[in-house]
Parts: C-alpha cells; sequence; structure tokens
C-alpha cells in the first residue's frame, strides 16, 4: 500500500533508528502515534499539512513497525522515548519543531514541550490532555482505583500475558480494540470483566468495521504487529513508576503555544475528564481546545476533515 507524495527512510536518533514517513518541505512538523497504531495512524494528515508548507514526518514509535525494538522494559519509559524525539529534529536538519501526539503519543509531545522548551515551538494533543508530574506513584495509585475490577492498563503490565492474547489472532484482536474505541461503541453494551478476565475473549467480534476503518486499513495494522510482535508496543505501560521517578521535580507548566483535540465519546476522555478541566492552569498559550461531537478513541482516523482542520487552523495562529 503506497501513499501518493508520502515516503519512508530510516533515521538515527538517540542509538536506534527509526522509520519515519515523510512529506513537503517548510517547518517541521512531527505526528506522533499511539498504541496498537503506526505512522500510518497519520495518514489522513500528509497532505493538507505538506501543502500548508510543512515537512510533515510521522515516524514508527520505539517498538512499532520498522524502528528498532529493545528488548528490556525499561527501554521504553518516556525519557527514553522522549530523547528519540527530540533527536530527531537535528536528524532532519532543524532545530526546532512543532510537535503533535496522540494516545500515547501525545504524552510524548506534552513532554518534549515541558522538557525542551528551546526545541518544541509549538505543540498538540490528541485524546490525551497535559497531566504534571502526580504526587502518587501511578501503579499504586491505579491499582486502588480499580481494585477488584478488570482494567487494560493494570492487564498489560504484567509481561508476556497480553502479548500471548494479542499475538494468537492479531488481526481478530486489532479490530476488536480498534473498533471498540470507536465512537460508535456503546461502552455499556459491553460484557462486565472482573480482574482476573483477560481483554479480548468475551468481547463480541464487530459484525462489520466502522467507515473510517478499512479492511485495507485493518490488514496494514496487522502486517506491522506481526512483523513486530506486541512486546515493545505493551512495554509503554510496564513503566509508569520508572518513568514517574525519573522525572522527579518536572515543571509543570506549558509555556508554547498548545492545542488539544478529543471526541467527545472518547473512553479516555472519561477518565481524564478533571485533567482536561484544569489543562489551561498548566498549558499557559491553549489556542484550541475542542471536543468533537460523536468521534471516540481515534480522532485523526475517525474524523480526519475535522481534525486537519484544526491541525492546520493551529498551524496559522503559529506562524501567521
Amino acid at each position: 500500500m503506497s501513499w501518493p507524495g508520502v515516503i519512508q527512510r530510516r533515521i538515527a536518533s538517540n542509538g536506534i533508528q527509526m522509520n519515519i514517513a515523510e512529506a513537503g518541505r517548510g517547518p517541521l512538523v512531527l505526528l506522533l502515534h499511539g498504541f496498537p497504531e503506526s505512522w500510518y495512524s497519520w495518514r489522513h494528515q500528509f497532505a493538507p499539512i505538506a501543502a500548508a508548507g510543512y515537512h510533515v514526518v510521522a515516524p514508527d514509535m520505539r517498538g512499532y513497525g520498522k524502528t528498532d525494538k529493545p528488548k528490556e522494559i525499561e527501554a521504553y519509559t518516556q525519557v527514553e522515548i522522549v530523547k528519540d524525539v527530540i533527536g530527531l529534529i537535528p536528524a532532519l536538519g532543524y532545530e526546532k519543531a512543532i510537535v503533535i501526539g496522540h494516545d500515547w503519543g501525545a504524552p510524548t509531545a506534552w513532554a518534549t514541550a515541558l522538557f525542551h522548551p528551546d526545541k518544541v515551538r509549538a505543540v498538540g494533543g490528541l485524546s490525551v490532555p497535559f497531566m504534571p508530574r502526580s504526587p502518587v506513584q501511578p501503579m499504586l495509585m491505579m491499582r486502588e482505583m480499580f481494585k477488584g475490577q478488570f482494567f487494560y492498563q493494570l492487564y498489560f503490565f504484567e509481561p508476556g500475558v497480553a502479548e500471548a492474547e494479542f499475538e494468537r489472532d492479531i488481526r481478530m484482536c486489532l479490530k476488536k480494540f480498534l473498533v471498540l474505541g470507536g465512537g460508535e461503541t456503546d461502552l455499556t453494551a459491553l460484557p462486565v470483566k472482573g480482574e482476573h478476565d483477560d481483554m479480548f475473549s468475551n468481547m463480541p467480534e464487530p459484525k462489520a468495521l466502522p467507515k473510517w476503518l478499512t479492511e485495507a486499513d485493518l490488514d496494514f495494522f496487522t502486517g506491522e504487529f506481526q512483523r513486530s510482535g506486541m512486546r515493545g508496543p505493551l512495554n509503554y505501560y510496564r513503566n509508569h513508576d520508572l518513568t514517574w521517578k525519573l522525572t522527579e521535580g518536572a515543571p509543570t507548566e506549558i509555556h508554547q503555544p498548545a492545542m488539544f483535540l478529543a471526541g467527545a465519546n472518547d473512553g479516555v476522555v472519561v477518565m481524564a475528564a478533571p485533567a482536561i478541566q484544569m489543562m489551561p492552569h498548566f498549558v499557559k498559550d491553549l489556542r484550541i481546545n475542542r471536543m468533537l461531537p460523536g468521534i471516540g478513541h481515534w480522532t485523526q482516523q475517525e474524523a480526519p476533515k475535522e481534525t486537519n482542520a484544526a491541525i492546520l487552523e493551529f498551524l496559522k495562529m503559529v506562524d501567521g
């Protein structure tokens, strides 16, 4: 599968080789994907951002696709992943970049702006708002909040367990996971799970794919994870506590121009509602703060037209 005007190559950053997809010329815009995705999650954004006069680059993040996949769990802290992103900027021949991320890519984007204000001139997050470092150790808080319940991040925490389930039938698991997170899904109608349940066995197979996800799209994602496996992507969830320890004393405010965009039907938005409400207190130049009605978790895939319009509006605010 090819996308006109989009080329892929591998480039060195932070001691690893990263696969990037890129288009256009001009100031650098980095687009960071989340779980379980790839550069391809941004397929609808390349052409409009490039046409607006930017060099748009979407890497396969560490552990994904054709990017290197270190074996050690601790190689997947947000500290290391931020270094990957910041290292791409000079590797691509730039001094600064605009960084926009979705899902896990959003906290990475926020962190690049927080820790590297000299390198990140504007920042955006899709689905996941900026949250200052918690005063409480994350896994302790999560285990307390979801005591006696199934919570996917706790399920992902034990090495090898979620990998085995995903890798038994990657296509079916991705299909269920992606459709489950979409705005069309009624989360209240899903089976209730206990703390010892797995992720997918009692989750019904979707009868049809939603309009935003084609069979070809699902084939692409499946092929990527069949080659790369799920260990690297799942390791992101196993580093909440280590990232927390490594970022003691972190700043709490972002001062660059910023945007936040999310679907009103996104389960993450429901969980993060207090953080979204508080975000303007910490993100001091929040130019766009917008909810998309009827849209779920996969913001830029479910609502490409609205996402592109918001990003282009934001870029115009930043560069005039």
